[in-house]
């Protein structure tokens, strides 16, 4: 028997709760400066409840070859890879136009 979603009724295999939550967030990528004048990269807005930070966090170092943490329901990444940030997103399923690249 399948398995049915708690939120939306349907079986699991067709549920779209997960494609309509991440169409309703608003994800902002943007620079700031650290200790020393060194950038830093930094992406907030996605929900902790659907997505785990620290897992995305470490794929997305994994993908833009530096170094990183989650905390505070934000993804810090050393270094300007705010282009790199957004083709990772738009890859993993969220709306290009739903990120915000500051």
């Amino acid at each position: 028997m399948a398995e049915i979603c708690p939120v939306c009724g349907l079986p699991g295999e067709i549920c779209v709760c997960r494609e309509i939550s991440r169409e309703q967030q608003r994800i902002r990528v943007r620079l700031a400066m650290g200790k020393w004048r060194r950038k830093n990269t930094i992406i907030d807005g996605i929900d902790n409840k659907d997505t785990n930070l620290g897992e995305l966090a470490k794929n997305l170092k994994s993908f833009c070859a530096c170094g990183g943490t989650s905390k505070n329901n934000q993804i810090l990444l050393q270094g300007d890879h705010r282009n790199q940030v957004r083709t990772y997103l738009v890859q993993l399923g969220y709306p290009k136009e739903n990120i915000e690249v500051q």
